[in-house]
């Protein structure tokens, strides 16, 4: 449902079409501080709940970008403070308020609330800077395809302590992406004055990464026509660039924290802009259009208040996104080793399908990646293969970004424990879009090596995956090298369209792929991606005792099986999943309904991980017999060799262990 703005019509895009005369901005500026009002009105009367960030004041800087973005291939990412934003990209008051209430017809169904919102391509999130990697990698979509589109990317001054703004600033410069970084600048945090808290001039901070910088303040006469002009000229030159609009909040930073003086508070309300505007029409022709818009916002407000209240829907808000009937290359099961196999099905990608792209640090030959895996790549297809700067969150995010414009990034972390630094990234954007945002898909793969046994110390050496099954929505994908890794990859490429974090231990990288009497478990259609990250089997029919193992401790567990069936007389059966989320809770309950020992091995520490949730299963569903874990200990992993095989399991330690069970 959408109502109409009186005065104003949309473009077939569904853009209103805000004209540059004064009487037009100004019945805007009046609509959204209205609409802004309204907000505040209804939360005072207990009709919303949770926060929400008004732009009262700011309402002809919120404006001044959107209105003159014209292309249908422009987008605007926003922030928490994003309603003008909004109502002046799409002009669905009815939406934004109906959101805000929580109500079925806002325009995210009561998922985003205030701070979270979409709208074509108008995306807005709530984390500072969260958003800015994202753009960046939306504008270099626009820039591989040749699009005249451009990317807003608004900030507040705020955003200029976080470190993800800057990666995005060097990103967007080497690409030349046309990507605009607005910030909103009105001197003040939540409650802090900016001068406590930033060094240096900003539009300074701008010309250091090449951008082309610009500056305006919102209380100017021409402040729109400057506006139009400085996105007309980046429409030409193609090249990013940081406006910095000197503008002023009225209100609070949310709804009661204004901690500013008095005397301060006077000298804002004579600058308000939207006031100066107002008086250079005649008294009865701004009478007459703020009475119009009363009296629409009365209506949408009528409108709000009888749309039923949101509801959860399952089948509507998947957190993962069903399988789409499409082809994958089919790869050959044996192959070299792993290395040549996830090497082989990267090529493969690359040359039948335009979308793939890589990115990731030193992929480039002939170095061709920290393990090899991109090696000769970039060499067959220099255009798809990037190397990127040190810096994971900023390339994590213009992946997602990459993949909201509709291709198909794989992202490669050089090494898994760096993996922290994307955190953000993954749990509040990429996994977020698809639950939060309507018809939104984030087909992202992260690739990254993990793992120990090499001598690499604390923070190279780790296996972090039981710090990301618990993450709702992010598949986490980690192949041994019985399965077929190519193939594993080359699915969860094309096939598969949910973000994806896939895990290559180290040590398989060299080890030869070969099933070797595994066979598959049978797909459970309860178990969604089961069918396409198997789990295998192979071991006694009726065994005294169940391994589990996944990755790299799948030889480990090998070899600690064959010396229990030769030393201890073991009857051993060994399971080995490839996907670990979400998890194939149905085939594995299934498959180990009737064992009478189960044991999980993994290398990661095993307290709250994977081995954790499959044994919660197994108890859950009244499973009879004895469960087991075994895991590394809660220790940084040391470089001294020594050390590290005490820390890690290894077979003598799973011999040990499951010999205990027994006694």
């Amino acid at each position: 449902m959408r109502i109409s703005i009186p005065g104003f019509s949309l473009d077939r895009h569904g853009k209103p079409v805000i004209g540059m005369d004064d009487a037009s901005l100004y019945a805007y500026g009046d609509l959204i501080r209205g609409t802004e009002r309204l907000i505040l009105d209804l939360f005072g009367r207990g009709l919303l709940s949770g926060t929400t960030h008004t732009c009262i004041g700011q309402e002809l800087c919120q404006m001044s970008v959107v209105r003159a973005l014209n292309h249908p291939q422009d987008a605007v990412l926003s922030n928490h403070r994003n309603h003008g934003h909004f109502l002046s990209y799409s002009g669905d008051a009815l939406g934004l308020i109906a959101e805000i209430m929580g109500r079925r017809d806002g325009v995210c169904g009561g998922y985003g609330g205030s701070q979270h919102i979409a709208y074509r391509h108008f995306h807005s999130n709530g984390v500072q800077a969260g958003m800015t990697g994202i753009g960046t990698g939306l504008a270099f979509a626009r820039q591989r395809r040749d699009s005249p589109g451009l990317v807003a990317i608004m900030i507040g001054d705020g955003t200029l302590g976080e470190g993800l703004l800057y990666e995005s600033f060097n990103l967007a410069s080497i690409w030349k992406a046309p990507a605009l970084f607005v910030v909103e600048n009105n001197r003040i945090a939540q409650t802090t004055p900016t001068a406590h808290t930033l060094g240096g001039d900003i539009t300074a901070r701008g010309a250091a990464f090449g951008l082309k910088t610009y500056e305006l303040d919102d209380a100017a006469p021409d402040f729109m026509r400057q506006a139009d002009a400085i996105i007309a000229e980046l429409r030409g030159l193609r090249h990013p660039a940081l406006l910095v609009i000197e503008t002023r909040r009225l209100g609070p930073h949310s709804k009661g924290d204004d901690l500013r003086s008095d005397a301060e508070k006077r000298h804002i309300a004579e600058r308000d802009p939207l006031q100066h505007l107002g008086r250079r029409l005649a008294a009865a022709e701004r009478a007459a259009i703020e009475a119009r818009n009363a009296a629409f916002l009365r209506e949408v407000e009528a409108a709000a208040l009888d749309s039923p209240e949101a509801r959860f829907q399952p089948e509507s808000s998947p957190v993962f996104r069903p399988i789409p009937a499409v082809s994958a290359p089919v790869l050959p099961a044996t192959a070299p080793n792993v290395r040549a196999s996830l090497n082989q099905a990267l090529r493969q990608l690359l040359a039948a399908h335009g979308d793939i792209l890589l990115l990731g640090e030193d992929l480039h030959d002939p170095y061709g990646g920290a393990f090899k895996v991109t090696a000769g790549l970039s060499t067959d297809f220099p255009d798809r293969v990037i190397s990127t700067p040190i810096s994971e969150a900023g390339i994590t995010g213009a992946g997602i970004g990459l993949a909201l414009a509709g291709l198909r990034p794989i992202v490669e972390i050089m090494f898994a424990d760096f993996l922290s630094l994307c955190l953000d990234q993954i749990y509040n954007h990429a996994v977020k879009f698809p639950g939060m945002f309507p018809s939104v898909d984030v087909p992202l793969i992260l690739r990254t090596p993990c793992g120990g046994r090499r001598g690499y110390g604390p923070t190279h050496s780790q296996s972090p995956e039981n710090l990301f099954v618990s993450v709702p929505g992010l598949t986490v994908v980690y192949p041994s090298h019985r399965h077929n890794a190519g193939q594993l990859l080359a699915d969860a490429a094309t096939r598969w369209p949910n973000p994806t974090l896939f895990l290559e231990h180290k040590l398989l990288y060299g080890e030869a792929q070969n099933p070797q009497d595994y066979t598959e478990l049978p797909a459970d259609p309860a178990d969604l991606g089961s069918g396409l990250f198997p789990t295998l089997r192979r071991g006694a029919a009726e065994p005294d005792i169940s391994l589990i193992a996944f990755g790299g401790m799948l030889p480990i567990v090998e070899h600690a099986a064959r010396r229990l069936a030769e030393e201890e007389e073991l009857a051993v059966e060994i399971i080995a999943p490839s996907l670990l989320a979400p998890l194939p809770r149905a085939g594995l309950l299934a498959a180990l309904a009737d064992r009478p020992i189960v044991a999980v091995i993994e290398e990661s520490h095993h307290e709250f991980g994977v081995s954790a949730e499959i044994l919660a299963c197994l108890a859950e569903s009244g499973h009879q017999g004895r469960l087991a874990r075994i895991g590394a200990a809660a220790r940084p992993i040391a470089a001294a060799r020594g050390i590290e095989r005490e820390l890690l399991p290894d077979a003598d330690t799973i011999i040990a262990e499951i010999v205990e069970l027994f006694s």
